[in-house]
């Protein structure tokens, strides 16, 4: 059986698909099984024959070099770019729990590491219907995966990414660390970001990313580490 981990972010257009797609490069090329798994993407187009694509899935393979096949990736996939929930409200298919539960298991299965990407932030409904919802952090808890919090390096972050850790820590989920992504070496305001992210959030920023970087400063050891 193999291990997992659950990629987050402080909010959307932070970099997430990007970094998670490093991630997966990284294992790759240390030799590790590795496989890419989304519940739900939104703001999907279509290929010549009407089908929707997984964007986030065809970005990923490509950046990653992985064999996994594309229908394994992304179970729920939409057009409209807004929160699952509300583009399976105008679309149709909303999100079933057990599918999203089932993809992910199958893939433990066959691949040694499973790098689960979130929708957004760690709030991002996936499906509400009469007053009942599921969230992205109600499959984080139900599949018992640690979870590291992508965030733009810039300015705001040390408010948005601290709330992200202490919500996630209420929410009994384990945060493993933080990747600081758009970073500028030797930036005095995104190094001190970093400092007080790290003070306050109390987890490590375990790597920062420079914009259009095509590989990911973690060495593959402490990055296998993270996952469960």
């Amino acid at each position: 059986m193999g291990k997992g981990i659950f990629i987050t972010g402080t909010g959307t257009d932070v970099g997430k698909t990007y970094v998670t797609a490093l991630l997966v490069k990284a294992l790759q090329e240390a030799g590790a099984k590795a496989a890419y798994y989304k519940a739900a993407a939104s703001g999907n187009q279509r290929d010549g024959q009407g089908r929707l694509v997984p964007g986030d899935a065809v970005w990923v393979k490509e950046v990653s070099g992985i064999a996994q096949p594309l229908e394994t990736m992304i179970p729920y996939v939409y057009e409209d770019a807004v929160s699952p929930h509300l583009a399976a409200r105008k679309e149709g298919n909303p999100v079933e729990p057990f599918v999203v539960l089932q993809g992910y298991h199958r893939l433990r299965r066959e691949y040694g590491y499973v790098t689960m990407e979130g929708s957004g932030g760690i709030l991002c409904p996936l499906r509400w219907e009469n007053g009942k919802g599921l969230w992205l952090e109600d499959v984080a808890k139900e599949l018992r995966l640690p979870c590291l919090v992508v965030a733009d390096a810039g300015l705001g972050t040390i408010n948005s990414t601290v709330l992200t850790l202490e919500y996630l820590n209420q929410k009994g989920i384990a945060a493993k660390g933080v990747i600081l992504n758009r970073f500028h070496p030797g930036n005095e305001m995104e190094l001190d970001n970093l400092r007080m992210i790290e003070r306050r959030g109390a987890v490590p920023v375990v790597a920062c990313v420079q914009e259009h970087a095509e590989k990911i400063e973690l060495a593959p050891e402490r990055l296998m580490s993270l996952y469960e």
